[in-house]
């Protein structure tokens, strides 16, 4: 890829991670942080659950590059970034797509975090031992 010609972006979140996702002219590849998706990704259902944006848009691939860097959370947190990020980005590249990506769920950003741990606790939920005496 000597020249990018930008279709469309996204950037999409999940827990820690974010993830910014372009769409370029280009032969179907796939990358992540500079390295190839199968590489990066090894879980196929992570795959899977990355690339579902694209199977409802109906979106040909064939033509067009995706480029994916995240950063923050692991493996599952930025592949969900990741997918938040792609259907932002078809959304972007096509504004028709947007209704049956957000019917799916598609577009909307899983805000489960880490819960903070609280003062004088030993964890999130999680208390000292009770003792009576």
């Amino acid at each position: 890829m000597a020249k990018e010609t930008l279709i469309a972006s996204g950037t999409g979140r999940r827990k820690t991670a974010v993830a910014y996702v372009k769409l370029v002219k280009g032969d179907g590849k796939w990358l992540v942080n500079k390295t190839a998706l199968e590489a990066y990704i090894p879980s196929e259902a992570l795959r899977d659950y990355l690339k579902q944006p694209i199977g409802i848009a109906g979106y040909d691939l064939a033509s067009v590059d995706v480029v994916a860097f995240a950063k923050g959370g692991g493996v599952s947190g930025q592949a969900g970034a990741i997918r938040h990020g792609l259907a932002r980005a078809l959304c972007a590249a096509d504004a028709n797509l947007r209704a049956a990506l957000k019917k799916a769920g598609c577009l909307t950003r899983d805000s489960r975090m880490k819960e903070r741990k609280k003062p004088g606790q030993p964890g999130a939920r999680k208390r000292f031992q009770f003792s009576k005496r």
